[in-house]
């Protein structure tokens, strides 16, 4: 029997990229917000886990209100004849907003863990913000940054609501591996679609291994610097 392993490519490429971006901008808002005391900080938070809380395919709908042909980002997109919908970049749209917030709430818990008197210090002695988020402030929040980065790597692995929303059924376009498991059951293919539930459990628990392995190595490194 022959094997259309796009969906695998797929998806790793899609959860790989998505939390690369959470990533990035989760530890840029967990960092802001772990010190922002702005009266809004509650309704901000509330927005950032928001995706955490509602149906993947209520998100889905509401990126659909975004980046479809009528949304405002869509428009702007088809000015320069760009298409998301149906598209990889679909997958990987909605796998960032849906894993955003794992690595968001688990990065401002670390952030703000803390402890207060090395930031003020750090300022005292003259070291801008920005060093001091990236030389301090990163460095002893890295234990929770991985396991941000963990469970978004999972949560993008594994969308599939929003995905089949905004991004479809397409074989070697937009199939991730948690849509051709969904299509291969309701296809009475019960043998392919454990392939793919299999592949996809051996992969996260290759990627916690591999990265909580990391994370000690990493701490071992920074116990040693501060030593």
């Amino acid at each position: 029997m022959k094997v259309d392993w796009s969906p695998l490519i797929i998806s790793l490429k899609t959860a790989f990229l998505a939390t690369f971006i959470t990533f990035v901008i989760g530890i840029i808002a967990s960092y802001f917000m772990s010190n922002y005391k702005g009266k809004y900080k509650g309704l901000i938070d509330g927005l950032f886990t928001l995706p955490l809380v509602l149906p993947p395919t209520v998100v889905g709908f509401f990126l659909l209100l975004v980046v479809g042909k009528n949304g405002v980002v869509g428009k702007f997109l088809l000015q320069f004849d760009i298409t998301i919908i149906f598209s990889w970049w679909a997958t990987v749209i909605s796998a960032t907003v849906v894993a955003f917030p794992m690595m968001y709430r688990t990065s401002r818990a670390a952030f703000e863990q803390i402890d207060v008197n090395m930031i003020s210090a750090a300022r005292t002695l003259g070291l801008s913000e920005w060093k001091i988020f990236y030389k301090i402030a990163i460095p002893l929040a890295w234990p929770g940054i991985i396991a941000g980065i963990v469970l978004s790597f999972a949560r993008a692995l594994g969308e599939f609501g929003a995905t089949l929303m905004i991004a479809g059924n397409i074989p070697g376009r937009t199939q991730t591996m948690p849509v051709a498991i969904f299509f291969a059951v309701e296809g009475g293919d019960m043998s392919k679609a454990m392939m793919w539930v299999l592949i996809i459990t051996v992969i996260s628990i290759a990627m916690i291994l591999i990265l909580n392995y990391w994370s000690e190595v990493q701490q071992r490194i920074i116990g040693k610097r501060w030593k």
